[in-house]
């Protein structure tokens, strides 16, 4: 039975407590909350089961009284008799240094030997929902943002308990004890350590109440870190999803239809079938009713040269065929109309204005391009009623995955087993509601076993695969029409966006989508200027599936809002510095330490530049982190070149500053991507003309500046920070280039001509 068919009451009853809570919220309330039409929603988009649902609250160790299984230390932490501390984390590790910031968290509170600490992935289980949306989710910049008081308070727990098993075990006061470095102190120096209090630790209640230390306590958060993960990373001994060896494994590829859910007409796969190594060629559907045809194979090359033999026709009726020339006429058109509006002013003083900017802009299709391409090894075992499956998969969302892979495989939610993998970057695109690459493994492995083959097998997307595989940033179109006065006082701001949406069809949708603008395409506009904007949205429908892309929409809203602002800086012969401070809202003070930071570490206005360059500034919030860029750059041979770019960073407590500093380097260097000439998807005849980094331009070591970071001090709780560093460089970029060239740049990639 389909959760649609039930009263809001029986779904309530039937689901884990974390998603039923919020069952209870108010659509209105954002993206706290999945309200009941949501899950409505996600349903008639994913056909899930009422089934798949136990299958996240996987057996735990007996909850305390009061306690969920998220606060409970048992699904967390591991202590080894040797004092080995393994730390489970409830977020795929993909690059950010979440293993890393979430043990740190949990060992502070632990009082745990950093030495000792080791960090694992948790699965699909409820334990490892996050604790603030009630599901399995790595995405959003929330994982310390949303776990930083779960994992105190588990490392306080687990500490509790270790300090009351040596109490007992000495017959003294557990207040009379103290912890340092993985080792209860007793009365005349006793000592224990957690290794050999460990068993009996875990056997004890687990204390609802904890007392958290002052963070002025503080040894290891706020402490510059090296990441777990970094020697085996850089030595190249680390695993990742693609690295999944199994016995008698084989490996699948599938041939997708040229044009987005395309089906088969006619397969001849002779020559395919006379490559060695090959196993089977079977059509399979796809995730979007489209069709595709998978090569089996001993390993990756004999699958692809299978592949690469087949002859096939394809049918693509009743397809819309997107041409991105087409695309961005019909969408200028549009932009030249009001959408559907999010914030209403007054636009009557436009007309008077004593100067105007008409400014028009135009972003691609961005594709994630992560390093290691899309995969996932299922391994099927019996049939019927005992059929049960296994899988090794990195995903930002292992319980969405593990209910669509129960729902594809047709078996069991208590037969299905994950291993969350160690993935080599995602951006977004291993996480998204349709599990579109799971559900494609899963119908491969099922497909496979019918045909009579007992194997596990694993799924690989190449690069092309990748690349031309759709979810993408969305292409979008902004229209600006702006008047403000002779100091630069904007006196009225009408603007349009234009863009598929992003969450409609998802069970986002119902949260996301507010009077029929989604708010994940207009977030980062106006704030934090004090400006009166007329905002409205248009959503064209299109035939090229779209996903969240780092920072979402403020991959393209920072840019929009940075040089617009440095255009009235400039038009008004304001240094833009001071005048994003006059143009902020009162209540920015985040925004103006992090730019005030930037600046003076930069030498802004206080060194000269060489011959040929030029200060750029943008600034930015998104994930609730602010992020300043003052940059300096210059025009090689009509090419833009980024030399030197110092960041003002604030992010509240910075749990890692070195993961931090990583953050922002990483993220800067992919908002350097969108500015490149190249780095654009764009499509023909409904095909993607872009396969490789050959024709889709990623940054070399020879693009990347020199990169400094600073942070502003807090020791309020931290904010996101895998995402906000990416939104304000291109901006800050372009503007540097409009001040050596007098050119606004309206469109990513750059184009100077």
């Amino acid at each position: 039975m389909l959760l649609q068919n039930l009263s809001a009451d029986q779904i309530r009853a039937m689901l884990p407590p974390a998603l039923a809570r919020r069952l209870d919220d108010d659509a209105d309330s954002g993206t706290a909350g999945l309200p009941r039409r949501s899950f409505l929603k996600m349903t008639a988009v994913s056909g899930f089961a009422l089934g798949a649902f136990p299958l996240l609250a996987e057996a735990q160790a007996p909850a305390a009284a009061g306690l969920k299984p998220a606060q409970q230390p048992a699904a967390f932490v591991q202590i080894a008799k040797d004092g080995i501390v393994t730390v489970t984390v409830n977020r795929l590790e993909f690059g950010q240094g979440t293993h890393t910031g979430l043990a740190m968290v949990l060992a502070e509170e632990l009082d745990a030997d950093w030495s000792k600490v080791r960090a694992t992935h948790g699965n699909a289980a409820i334990a490892y929902a996050d604790p603030a949306y009630g599901m399995h989710l790595t995405g959003g910049s929330t994982a310390i943002k949303n776990s930083y008081t779960q994992y105190r308070e588990l490392g306080a727990r687990t500490r509790a308990m270790l300090v009351q098993a040596a109490a007992t075990q000495w017959g003294v006061p557990a207040a009379s004890l103290a912890t340092e470095r993985g080792v209860v102190i007793g009365p005349g120096g006793k000592r224990l350590d957690y290794g050999a209090l460990a068993e009996a630790a875990m056997q004890l209640p687990v204390p609802t109440q904890v007392t958290l230390k002052d963070p002025k306590n503080f040894k290891l958060i706020g402490q510059p870190t090296g990441r777990l993960d970094a020697q085996a990373k850089s030595s190249g001994r680390q695993n990742f999803g693609i690295d999944v060896r199994l016995p008698g494994m084989l490996t699948a590829v599938c041939q997708h239809p040229p044009v987005f859910g395309g089906k088969v007409v006619s397969v001849d796969d002779a020559a395919a079938r006379a490559v060695k190594g090959v196993k089977a060629v079977l059509r399979v559907p796809l995730h979007d009713g489209g069709e595709g045809v998978a090569v089996i194979a001993d390993g990756y090359w004999a699958a692809k040269q299978g592949r690469d033999a087949l002859k096939l026709q394809w049918s693509d009726a009743g397809r819309q065929k997107v041409d991105s020339t087409a695309q961005l006429a019909s969408y200028r058109a549009l932009a030249a109309k009001t959408g559907q509006v999010k914030y209403q002013a007054d636009m009557a003083p436009l007309a008077g204005a004593p100067n105007k900017i008409s400014a028009e802009f135009h972003f691609p299709y961005l594709a994630h391009a992560p390093m290691e391409p899309l995969n996932c090894t299922v391994q099927l075992t019996g049939r019927g009623a005992d059929a049960k499956a296994k899988l090794w998969v990195g995903t930002q969302m292992p319980g969405l995955e593990a209910a669509a892979a129960v729902r594809v495989l047709g078996i069991k939610p208590e037969n299905l087993a994950m291993e969350v993998q160690m993935a080599g970057g995602g951006f977004g695109r291993r996480g998204l509601p349709t599990s579109d690459f799971v559900v494609e493994a899963c119908t491969i492995a099922k497909a496979a076993q019918a045909a009579g083959i007992e194997a596990p097998i694993r799924t690989l997307w190449s690069r092309e695969d990748d690349i031309r595989g759709g979810y993408y940033r969305p292409m979008h179109v902004h229209r600006a029409e702006i008047g403000f006065d002779a100091q630069g006082k904007v006196l009225a701001w009408d603007h349009v966006i234009v863009g598929q949406s992003i969450m409609a069809g998802t069970f986002f949708e119902s949260a996301m989508v507010k009077d029929g603008v989604d708010t994940t395409m207009v977030e980062g506009m106006r704030a934090p200027y004090d400006v009166p904007m007329r905002l409205s949205a248009h959503h064209p429908k299109d035939n090229v599936p779209v996903l969240w892309w780092r920072s979402v929409g403020s991959t393209h809203t920072a840019y929009v809002m940075e040089t617009l602002v440095d255009e009235i800086a400039r038009a008004t012969k304001q240094d833009p510095v001071a005048y994003r401070m006059a143009l902020m809202d009162a209540k920015a003070t985040r925004h103006r330490a992090a730019l005030q930071l930037a600046v003076d570490r930069s030498g802004y206005g206080k060194r000269q530049l060489p011959a040929g360059r030029a200060w750029g500034v943008a600034l930015h919030e998104s994930f609730d982190s602010v992020v300043a860029y003052v940059v300096e750059a210059s025009v090689e041979n009509g090419t833009p070149k980024l030399h030197q770019v110092t960041a003002g960073v604030h992010c509240n407590l910075a749990v890692n500053p070195k993961s931090v500093e990583a953050q922002i380097q990483g993220a800067a260097l992919m908002g350097l991507s969108m500015c490149l000439p190249g780095a654009a998807v764009t499509l023909k005849d409904g095909v993607v003309e872009q396969s490789n980094f050959g024709d889709f331009v990623v940054p070399r070591i020879t693009d990347m500046p020199t990169i400094a970071v600073h942070i502003v001090p807090s020791a309020d709780a931290p904010t996101g920070m895998g995402e906000p560093g990416l939104p304000p460089l291109a901006p800050a970029f372009a503007n540097a280039i409009a001040r050596l060239t007098g050119k606004p740049l309206r469109e990513l990639p750059f184009k100077l001509a």
